[in-house]
Formats: C-alpha cells, sequence, structure tokens
C-alpha cells in the first residue's frame, strides 16, 4: 500500500512543480519516487521516511544548485551582437592610425581606431577589440 502512496505523491508534486518552477516540489518528488523504492524492497514505514528525507535533502544540496544555474542564466552571461566581439583578436588588414584603418574579427571587415588614439598599427599585426562604437571597432595592441 505505501509504495502507490509513495508513487501517487511523487506523482503530484512533479506535476504540482509544473506551476511553481522552483525545484522545491521536484525535490520532495524525487524523495517520494526513492521512499517508493524503499517501499518495494519492503523497508518499513519509518525506513521509507528516512529514505524520503535523506534524498530530498541531498537534492536540494546536490541537484537544485544546478538546475537553477542552468534555468536562470543572466543574459549577461552571454554576449550577443557586437558585445560579443569585444575581447575578440582581430587581424590588421589595411594600417590602423586615428583617421582610417580595417581589421577582420572573426571573418568579417570593420572600420577600426586605435583605442589609445596615439597608436598605429601595420598591416598584419594582431589587435584585441576593446569596444565597438557604433561600426567602429576599438582596437588594442597586447
Amino acid at each position: 500500500m505505501w509504495l502507490i502512496v509513495w508513487l501517487v505523491v511523487g506523482a503530484a508534486l512533479v506535476a504540482a512543480e509544473i506551476f511553481t518552477t522552483t525545484f522545491i516540489l521536484l525535490m520532495f518528488g524525487l524523495g517520494a519516487f526513492a521512499a517508493a523504492g524503499a517501499a518495494a524492497l519492503g523497508a518499513g514505514v519509518p525506513v521509507q521516511a528516512a529514505v524520503f528525507a535523506a534524498v530530498s535533502a541531498l537534492s536540494f544540496l546536490a541537484v537544485r544548485p544546478t538546475l537553477r544555474r542552468y534555468m536562470y542564466r543572466d543574459a549577461r552571461d552571454t554576449p550577443m551582437g557586437v558585445e560579443a566581439l569585444e575581447g575578440s583578436m582581430a587581424l590588421v588588414i589595411e594600417a590602423v592610425d586615428h583617421d582610417s584603418g580595417q581589421i577582420k574579427i572573426e571573418g568579417e571587415l570593420w572600420r577600426a581606431r586605435p583605442y589609445d588614439a596615439t597608436q598605429t598599427f601595420a598591416v598584419g599585426d594582431r589587435v584585441r577589440v576593446i569596444e565597438i562604437k557604433g561600426a567602429t571597432a576599438m582596437v588594442w595592441k597586447d
């Protein structure tokens, strides 16, 4: 009988998790399924309760933080657009000075200016993209 009770409780908790998305009920559901496994093996009710508590607690400590990190990644974790180019290396295609210049970043040609206006870069130099201003890459030589 306890096997069926634990299975129903586990299924209800997992189903309720769909509406909360906090990963709290899911951890209790995992504990209920583990307790159902203990009941299937013939363990007594105190052992089933201990298995439920232990698996639920371990799930909170081990599984929940990983799930939350994966599900609630901050948009700042993944740079998009021109922000993704900042910090990347580029190849100087046309000499870069304070008036003109062109670089290749990941296969794309960009206008470039030195981040420090007193610097110049020759064709073939490797530079780092510090910032993108409009359609111009501000570069620096490491």
